[in-house]
């Protein structure tokens, strides 16, 4: 692989590469580093596969993915053309995709396109039929927003936009949803994305790959000279690979040190020996020589008391150019360091799986020499085509009349059989000695966007649509990747494997403005739990809220929490010393106390039997932890008769500090956001981000008037013990507003499935946010058209004392069935989170195991999966045998 620049071959170590695959449907990313990364899971289209397999993640956005204009963003895919009918311009009465925007841009010119469209598939691409297309789609958005809310602005942004600035801004969203994956890969693992080169393939990659590269800050890009057909090429040279592992369950190193290391276990060795031998047989059967099979021996390994096993390959026994690794154990704790940001010191290594992996090795090209440069190559023509600032005379080249040595200058298009290269403005290529284009990016820094705006006051800055849809991708994905990180820090069963938390940003006076698609229940109680934090530490006499610290809560009804359990974790984000966001993770904690093990007493009646309080605290303060000072609130509750304090205070403090270290690499993302587009643009866009979600909920709401014939909505329901939830729903259908009046509701119960307000809350911006059928940001607009009327002292507004511990994982899904009955949208869950709850004085286990989903119109109920406001996954079962002692014997679908 040519992965490293011709011309300059001082750089010792080649550079790490990203590889960018974008096909019809979807596009596949991945890194490779001298190494091919594996992982043994992977979600792709909501489907989880558990299989050994190349970390490759794939988004459903390629040259066939349709775009949209929904509620005033673009949204490009899921959903795609397909190759019939395709795109318009395929002249098969297809759907409107990315192709098109690419055509209508001048960036796909016709006459070097094959001609095989139409009925008799003989004809070239359709250029009119896709610019008559857009201007069908900005016709279409100018229908869908008359009668916009009267609070909102009037006026469809999209009209005052060409045709060519509607695909353009298209393209840019599909971009930044395909650069999603790419931060995934790299800044999420603890790798910088800047010295990464992007090396694209797949017919419609090299057309968006410069400017992906840009927008990621990368300064360079590879394209192959077979990119349209690369998968296949590689194919044809891939290498030959038996793999083969088998578990086992010793400790490979004592973190106390007073104890031999089994570094060297004879039997460890013989064991992999005898893998080795039948990966060896496996590749002789299909006729490789054993004088061609190279082995790769790998040890499974992860510290004591966590679930997250890192794959380790045998380092080398040599010290060999830079490298300084010579044990399994230290590359594992540099691995671990590297992925995580810290080490666990005093934890024993543990051997999860041995593993080996038998290659013999395709066909693998020479490193191509340098070679000297020749100025710019003659050019076969020229055209218009669409950059950042407009319609650009470009130069077209075809790749077949380049030499090796040829510098191209951009913006321009160059033509290789099976794709077009789009060399964006700012950027160089040079055709190495192979006749691959090696691809200079001017830095991020150097170039002009974001930079204009610097101090202008935000009422300035006008929405727009395409900038609504980049910022909704980037502020999903800096809550997505505070998810990762807190997955990655954690300790706890709970939060590592379960992933049983959520994380969210916010406005400075506290207002939710993304939350990442974590656990439904957290996502309008977090917002009640940030703003009571704003107005707490910011009354009279209280010393306020300073850069340095970090705010913890977990009160139900005081403080806007859910359920003890889950804690609350909120950061100020500064910026000239003043607080312009707040970033907040909130995580279930296995055990914080209280009468039961696992802190979710069935039989709790009052909210103290339920485990620690916290209504305000300073977890951080002027940048210290502070260990003394919530030990002392987590082992509060043993003080009382028949009360135990937290019976895993080791776990709750890493977990705290993993929540602090997630909403740190929230704060970094957020400022580099800011760095990028200037504090007013974002402050703007967060504004704006909330009036879409607003619009979309308002739309929603008058079209159930509109279908229906009525404004009004009616359910009720029973719990268990009678109790009804009831809802009556009065909705104004000349602004979208509604009136959501719980009266009628029972009162609040001497047991604990009161729920407080926040999960009430909660509850209806999930169901709103089902209800609008659409991919729309989950914030605090959804709830802006919305009043309530929730009776004092009701089941679901109880006094502070009152348990409400099963409200949460409970109550809350039946709230949920009767706003959806009273919708008419769909038959009921199970109507509970189905919680499992064991332990004793040294350990406290908790699970939702998941029930069954209601059916609706045009999709059958589904048994076996967590539903609504839970959102979960269930402890593998080896993982549960591990880490606490219990077998598990059976389990299944009850018939």
């Amino acid at each position: 692989n040519n992965n490293n620049n011709n011309n300059n071959n001082n750089n010792p170590k080649p550079m790490p590469v990203i590889g960018f695959d974008m096909g019809g449907t979807s596009t596949d990313v991945s890194r490779y580093d001298g190494s091919l990364e594996h992982v043994f899971e992977t979600t792709t289209a909501g489907v989880s596969i558990q299989a050994p397999q190349l970390d490759i993640n794939t988004v459903a956005a390629g040259g066939g993915s349709r775009l949209f204009l929904r509620n005033g963003l673009f949204v490009v895919g899921p959903e795609s053309a397909g190759a019939h009918p395709g795109p318009v311009c395929y002249r098969k009465g297809g759907h409107l995709a990315v192709t098109d925007a690419n055509l209508v841009l001048g960036r796909v010119i016709p006459e070097y396109f094959p001609s095989i469209f139409g009925e008799d598939e003989s004809q070239p691409l359709d250029l009119e039929s896709a610019k008559l297309a857009f201007q069908t789609i900005i016709v279409d958005q100018a229908t869908q927003e008359e009668g916009a809310p009267t609070n909102q602005e009037k006026g469809n942004p999209t009209e005052e936009k060409s045709i060519e600035e509607i695909a353009y801004g298209f393209l840019q969203v599909a971009n930044e949803a395909m650069c999603r994956p790419i931060r995934n890969l790299t800044q999420m693992k603890g790798f910088d994305i800047t010295t990464h080169m992007l090396a694209c393939f797949g017919g419609a990659g090299p057309q968006h790959a410069c400017a992906m590269a840009k927008a990621l800050g990368m300064t360079k890009v590879f394209v192959h000279r077979y990119g349209g057909v690369l998968s296949a090429y590689g194919l044809s040279m891939a290498d030959a690979v038996k793999d083969i592992s088998e578990p086992t369950a010793e400790v490979y190193e004592y973190g106390d040190n007073t104890r031999t290391h089994n570094h060297d276990c004879p039997l460890r060795s013989k064991r992999m020996e005898a893998l080795a031998q039948k990966a060896i047989h496996a590749l002789c059967q299909q006729g490789y020589t054993q004088d061609s099979i190279r082995l790769e021996y790998y040890l499974n390994m992860r510290y004591e008391g966590t679930d997250n096993a890192v794959m380790i390959m045998q380092p080398p026994q040599q010290q060999q150019q830079q490298s300084t690794t010579t044990t399994y154990g230290e590359a594992f704790r540099n691995h671990y360091k590297r992925e995580f940001g810290f080490d666990l010191i005093g934890r024993d290594i543990r051997i999860d799986d041995l593993r080996i992996r038998a290659v013999v090795e395709g066909t693998t090209p020479k490193p191509a020499p340098p070679v000297p440069l020749l100025g710019a190559p003659p050019a076969i023509g020229s055209t218009r085509a669409y950059f950042e600032h407009g319609w650009e005379d470009v130069q077209v080249y075809k790749v077949e009349s380049l030499e090796p040595g040829h510098e191209i200058l951009g913006p321009c298009l160059i033509i290789q059989p099976i794709s077009t290269v789009v060399l964006e403005i700012g950027c160089s290529a040079v055709v190495t000695a192979d006749g691959d284009l090696d691809i200079t990016v001017r830095p991020a820094n150097d170039r002009e966007e974001g930079t204009p705006v610097s101090h202008q006051p935000t009422t300035t800055i006008k929405a727009d649509p395409v900038m609504l849809s980049i910022f909704a991708h980037r502020f999903m994905g800096i809550a997505e990747q505070m998810g990762r990180t807190l997955a990655r820090t954690a300790i706890s069963v709970n939060m590592k494997e379960r992933l049983d938390f959520s994380c969210a940003l916010f406005t400075k006076d506290g207002g939710l403005v993304a939350n990442a698609p974590h656990i439904p229940v957290h996502l309008g109680a977090m917002q009640s739990a940030v703003t009571f934090q704003v107005e707490y530490w910011n009354q009279d006499g209280r010393e306020g809220i300073r850069e340095g610290d970090v705010l913890v809560s977990n009160h139900p009804q005081l403080a806007g929490g859910s359920h003890l359990p889950d804690i609350t974790v909120i950061t100020p984000v500064f910026y000239h010393s003043e607080i312009i966001f707040f970033v907040a993770s909130r995580g279930h904690h296995a055990d914080i106390g209280g009468i039961a093990p696992g802190s979710m007493p069935p039989h709790s009646k009052l909210l103290q039997e339920e485990g620690a309080m916290i209504v305000a605290f300073k977890l951080v303060k002027n940048g210290t932890f502070q260990e003394k000072g919530i030990t002392d609130i987590l082992m509060e509750p043993g003080k009382l008769e028949g009360n135990f304090g937290t019976r895993n205070l080791r776990d709750n403090l890493s977990d705290l500090r993993a929540q602090v270290a997630a909403n740190n690499s929230g704060i970094k993302l957020l400022q580099h956001l800011v760095h990028e587009y200037t504090l007013p643009t974002v402050q703007a866009y967060m504004t704006y981000i909330q009036k879409n979600a607003e619009i979309a909920v308002r739309n929603m709401l008058k079209r159930y008037v509109q279908i229906h014939n009525t404004n009004q909505a009616h359910a009720v329901d029973h719990m268990d013990d009678g109790s009804p939830i009831e809802l009556r729903i009065t909705i104004n259908e000349s602004d979208g507003s509604a009136l959501f009046d719980f009266t009628g509701t029972g009162p609040q119960v001497l047991g604990n499935h009161n729920a407080p307000p926040a999960v009430t809350y909660s509850a209806v911006i999930y169901s709103l946010r089902c209800l609008v059928g659409q991919d729309i940001p989950l914030n605090q607009g959804c709830l802006t058209p919305v009043s309530f009327i929730i009776p004092r002292y009701s089941l679901l507004n109880p006094s502070s004392d009152a348990g409400v511990v099963g409200g949460n994982v409970l109550t809350s899904q039946r709230v949920v069935d009767v706003v959806l009955k009273a919708f008419r949208a769909c038959a009921a869950s199970q109507g509970c989170m189905n919680n499992l709850t064991f332990g004793d004085d040294k350990f406290g286990y908790y699970e939702t195991i998941a029930g069954g989903a209601g059916a609706g119109p045009g999709w059958m109920g589904k048994s076996g999966v967590h539903t609504h406001m839970t959102n979960t996954r269930i402890t593998d079962p080896e993982i549960l045998e591990r880490r606490y002692p219990v077998l598990l014997r059976r389990f299944e679908i009850r018939k």
